[in-house]
């Protein structure tokens, strides 16, 4: 489907997004995991969310809609049933990696697929781990589908954390919880740390590193849970409101988790007007309401230490960072050729497409110079993020701008459309 997005005048009201996309995910592999009812608020609409809940209901976990819960009935420790198919984990790769780490613990054989985007993305980064534990795990070359098989006895291990991944070290702590003895990771770059907040893991922090340790003592309750709005989602509305003349925007609820906020941080010195008011705290997860005023940006030096915290956000930041003064630059960030598309190559595709100057490296890419064509189909590549981003760089500017194969929205918004034009001023 081709999206044409069109100019806004400003932006301005009040926007309510769906739950987190990352805590939703977990929100439902624990209620899955847990013996008995658990109930979920303001769960993520997102297909990669669905896909969590699709390989959960395969294995036996039952999923019921009431009003704007969730009702999620789990099965208990070691009683997820054998699947009878596939577990088709879509395009999620949270799904897959964490998922990855509660099969490695089961009775049952299980085989994991994905689509021919997730198929792509590497899995060793989670296969070694897990086998050094005493995981049995089969691929043909360290992507999906990935062969799992059970009944057989894992053991606590220390992992240190060769990349920056949420997903790998969540992966090794679930695992953890279906272990004899303790998992202990150790992480030298803060990732996302939802998985430890939510199940209560003791964390060991210094100056050089955190420890995380997971145990079958840790192992899910059942629980209520509430969803903030997905600070990822949100960070497309709050760069269109500080981009647009005479806006404001008021986004509620959104996670305000100090392993997510680097986009909030890197936009507060480039100059953004952005308060946080109403600060609020669940389950470990802080979360609250974000003021946004238009603003005038200029361009930083990103720093390394930051990227893990922002790499989700990358694609909108660059769009900030193309209205900024001065010429913007990224690097540090090769993980981004590793996500739904090549995101290095997809943002520089489309920024060439504007007439700008654009230099493209290994680790990242500069931008620089002014939009000179004003007819122009930008190319979502399949990915959500690149389409939302070039979505809001069409509302900013004067012309006729398309977005090509703008459904892959869906894998983390469907609504996105229908948010932009409850917000147009």
């Amino acid at each position: 489907m081709k999206q044409k997005i069109e100019k806004l005048e400003m932006v301005n009201g009040e926007l309510s997004l769906p739950g987190d996309k990352s805590i939703s995910h977990r929100a439902v592999m624990f209620a899955a995991l847990a013996e008995g009812k658990s109930e979920i608020k303001n769960l993520s609409s997102s297909e990669d969310v669905q896909s969590t809940i699709k390989c959960f209901r395969e294995m036996g976990a039952e999923f019921e809609q009431q009003n704007k819960k969730l009702i999620v009935h789990g099965r208990g420790y070691m009683k997820l049933l054998p699947p009878k198919n596939e577990l088709d984990c879509g395009n999620s790769g949270t799904t897959a990696r964490l998922i990855s780490g509660i099969l490695a613990g089961q009775k049952f054989d299980s085989v994991l697929t994905g689509d021919k985007s997730l198929s792509s993305r590497p899995m060793k980064r989670i296969i070694d781990p897990l086998t050094q534990m005493g995981a049995v795990i089969s691929s043909e070359v360290g992507t999906l589908p990935l062969s799992i098989k059970g009944n057989v006895e894992l053991k606590g291990i220390e992992y240190n954390l060769p990349v920056a991944s949420a997903q790998v070290k969540s992966a090794v702590l679930l695992a953890g919880l279906h272990a004899e003895g303790k998992t202990k990771v150790i992480e030298s770059t803060s990732t996302r740390d939802h998985t430890e907040n939510m199940l209560g893991l003791p964390i060991y922090k210094t100056e050089k590193y955190t420890e995380i340790i997971s145990a079958h003592e840790y192992y899910p309750k059942p629980a209520e849970y509430f969803i903030p709005s997905d600070i990822s989602s949100a960070a497309f509305f709050i760069v269109l409101a500080l981009l647009q003349k005479n806006s404001n925007l008021t986004l509620t609820n959104v996670s305000l988790n100090k392993s997510r906020t680097g986009i909030i941080e890197l936009l507060g010195q480039m100059g953004a007007k952005i308060e946080i008011i109403e600060e609020k705290k669940f389950m470990n997860e802080t979360y609250g309401n974000l003021f946004v005023q238009s603003s005038i940006l200029k361009n930083i030096k990103i720093g390394k230490e930051i990227i893990a915290n922002v790499i989700d956000e990358i694609p909108i930041l660059a769009i900030a960072g193309l209205f900024a003064e001065g010429n913007f630059e990224i690097r540090n960030a090769d993980e981004l050729r590793k996500k739904e598309s090549d995101r290095i190559n997809s943002i520089c595709h489309n920024f060439h497409l504007l007439g700008l100057d654009v230099e493209e490296y290994d680790d990242g890419f500069s931008i620089r110079g002014s939009i000179k064509k004003s007819n122009v189909i930008f190319e979502s590549f399949g990915d959500h993020r690149i389409a939302m981003a070039f979505a809001v760089l069409s509302s900013l500017v004067e012309g006729n701008y398309y977005v090509n194969n703008f459904e892959s929205v869906k894998i983390s918004n469907p609504g996105f459309i229908d948010q932009l034009k409850s917000i147009a001023g």
